[in-house]
């Protein structure tokens, strides 16, 4: 395997930024399919990716977002073009026999154990998260995650059903200007956080 090179990896992870304030700038649905087809490549567990992504990009959306956010993020949401809310499908384990065939009995040991499935699942999806973060960037725009938000108002917004609930909301487009992010913050020192054995 080749190794990426300075420029991709400044793009992904040491030159990226969260981004807070966005630009005007359109983001166009063949943008959004391209970051899902690069998201759903890395590994979940066992496959199951568990991951649904609810992009909002209408004002009637938007209206249906925002009073679920906390009254902070919503300036944030309502800059973007696009935000996409993050979900954990409960019934994930339903597309088991599709998407791990070689494991035929995944499925009923899923069904049969809800408390295993969703921790299962909540990792994966977890997983999934970061990924489509990572593809966000991938494909030459920004993103800004945030956790502040009702996770029941949007799910009873959003997902009626029941089957999915809220993990994360995704702010996505191009930075509105040099003041669109906070300085980095300082991260761990690899002493603080490798050991090795």
């Amino acid at each position: 395997m080749r190794r990426a090179d300075p420029e991709a990896l400044g793009l992904l992870f040491t030159e990226a930024h969260t981004v807070k304030r966005f630009s005007a700038a359109p983001v166009g649905d063949d943008q959004l399919t391209e970051i899902w087809d690069l998201a759903k490549w890395p590994p979940t567990m066992f496959n199951v990716q568990p991951l649904r992504v609810l992009f909002v990009r209408t004002a009637e959306g938007f209206d249906r977002l925002l009073p679920h956010l906390t009254e902070r993020n919503r300036a944030q949401s309502a800059s973007a073009p696009v935000t996409a809310v993050l979900a954990l499908d409960r019934d994930y384990h339903r597309h088991a026999d599709r998407v791990v065939p070689h494991m035929p009995q995944l499925r009923e040991y899923l069904e049969a154990d809800e408390a295993e499935r969703l921790e299962l699942g909540r990792f994966s999806a977890a997983l999934q998260a970061g990924y489509l973060i990572l593809a966000i960037r991938a494909a030459g725009l920004h993103a800004g995650p945030m956790s502040g938000f009702d996770r029941d108002g949007l799910d009873r917004e959003f997902f009626p059903d029941g089957r999915c609930t809220t993990l994360l909301v995704v702010n996505i487009g191009h930075p509105d200007g040099a003041g669109s992010w906070r300085e980095r913050q300082a991260r761990l020192h690899r002493d603080d956080v490798l050991r090795w054995a």
